[in-house]
């Protein structure tokens, strides 16, 4: 432990260079996957835009309450179900799943077929139901 040290402090210069290069890795994948909205920015963006809310959990999850309107395609199925989003190609798709996880890997795989406004919802359905914001089942 005492050598990682000695390192750490001779080679401080590898050890920020190799820090920003992680920071900046990390803050490129997240971009590619789109921007992060809380629920309150996201429910202002489908009301005034059109928007739709994509809810990726599976189905049995998505029957136990679901925010209104919300298209369910399950994450496993969505490059078989791009067809039925192909009428918000244009409009802001908000990406919604269990606890805000998995929605980066749709926004990646939704920006790459072209949809132009592809959102993640910061904390997924745990964030909104502990805002306590209207579901239906």
């Amino acid at each position: 432990m005492a050598l990682f040290f000695e390192f750490l402090a001779q080679q401080w210069m590898l050890v920020a260079a190799l820090l920003v290069v992680i920071v900046m890795l990390i803050r490129h994948e997240s971009r590619k996957s789109g921007p992060s909205l809380t629920p309150q920015q996201a429910i202002n963006m489908v009301n005034s835009e059109n928007g739709v809310f994509l809810d990726l959990r599976d189905a049995a999850e998505f029957k136990k309450g679901h925010i209104v309107g919300a298209v369910n395609i399950p994450a496993t199925k969505l490059a078989t179900r791009l067809a039925e989003l192909e009428k918000y190609k244009e409009k802001p798709i908000v990406l919604v799943c269990k606890m805000g996880q998995q929605s980066g890997a749709a926004g990646k795989q939704l920006k790459a077929e072209n949809y132009t406004q592809v959102y993640k919802m910061t904390g997924g359905m745990m964030e909104w139901t502990n805002l306590q914001l209207p579901t239906v089942v």
